[in-house]
């Protein structure tokens, strides 16, 4: 009758044959395979199946067969056929073999065409839904990616971030250190600058952040002695940049400066001052013009 599917192969094993010499006298021989009793194997004396089991022609355990009679060497011929051990194959029909007849990790590299992806044509862009191959150490297994969730894992971001400036001038006394007054943000990433009251910089993301500032100080004569800039955090001291000035003849002058410091994530915080020291004027932080004092800072990528 007709049937469904590919169609089954009419021969497709073959079973190992061992071939023994008579020994006169003797009953038990050596068989090349183990097996699990008699009915495993079957035996031919003469030409003749023999009958297995207990009481019978003969019986099997392990390699050892066991005769209920001795044969005689140059008259009886005997020979077995392991019934449960297969020698050969012919090729199974194409399409017969699924998943379930591969044994785990038994695919080697020699059994995989290398051609399937050095004979491809390299990509040059990548589309934002295109899946990247990645292995999952955790699960020990093969997952697919989007290029965006792939990207969005890899790296890091360089937030909180943010960066503002003085917009107005801020007057301030002479030889003492005093905060700069940064009240306009140019971005502010995290919302985590402090524009209007305390003037400071408090990351929410634990790390380490690169902080900046430049500031112009200037008096009403030329008369400047000295001037500082400094960056403190939690309201001490952190790094402070000098500048002497010969002869008090500079009325104006320009610091920059820059540090890394680590950040709690939480409570740490960061803030500017500026020194000015004049023999004369009142010093002020400038904050209109092309020229005006700015801070900023964002986190390292580490």
């Amino acid at each position: 009758m007709a049937y469904l599917g590919n169609a089954p192969a009419e021969k497709y094993i073959s079973f190992e044959r061992q071939v023994f010499t008579i020994v006169n006298s003797q009953t038990a021989y050596t068989l090349s395979h183990s097996v699990t009793n008699e009915n495993d194997i079957r035996l031919v004396v003469n030409n003749i199946v023999q009958e297995p089991g207990s009481g019978k022609a003969y019986t099997a355990s392990g390699t050892t067969l066991t005769l209920s009679a001795a044969l005689v060497n140059g008259t009886d011929e005997m020979y077995c056929v392991f019934l449960g051990r297969a020698v050969g194959t012919v090729n199974a029909p194409a399409g017969s073999v699924g998943t379930a007849q591969l044994a785990a990790d038994a695919v080697t590299n020699a059994k995989v065409d290398s051609s399937v992806i050095t004979g491809q044509t390299a990509e040059t862009s990548i589309a934002t839904d295109d899946t990247i191959l990645i292995h999952d150490t955790s699960a020990s297994a093969l997952r697919k990616m989007t290029r965006a969730n792939f990207v969005s894992g890899v790296g890091g971001t360089n937030t909180p971030a943010f960066e503002a400036y003085l917009s107005t001038n801020q007057s301030f006394s002479d030889a003492s250190y005093t905060k700069i007054n940064f009240n306009t943000e140019i971005y502010d990433t995290d919302s985590d600058y402090d524009n209007s009251s305390n003037y400071r910089f408090t990351p929410t993301t634990a790390g380490k952040y690169l902080i900046y500032s430049t500031i112009v100080m200037y008096t009403s004569s030329s008369t400047i002695l000295d001037a500082q800039l400094a960056i403190y955090k939690n309201g001490s001291l952190h790094k402070e940049t000098d500048l002497e000035i010969d002869n008090d003849t500079e009325k104006r002058v320009n610091i920059s400066t820059s540090t890394v410091i680590d950040f709690n994530g939480s409570s740490d915080y960061v803030e500017i001052y500026g020194y000015l020291n004049s023999s004369s004027g009142s010093p002020t932080f400038r904050g209109s013009g092309t020229e005006q004092c700015n801070f900023g800072a964002f986190k390292i990528i580490t």
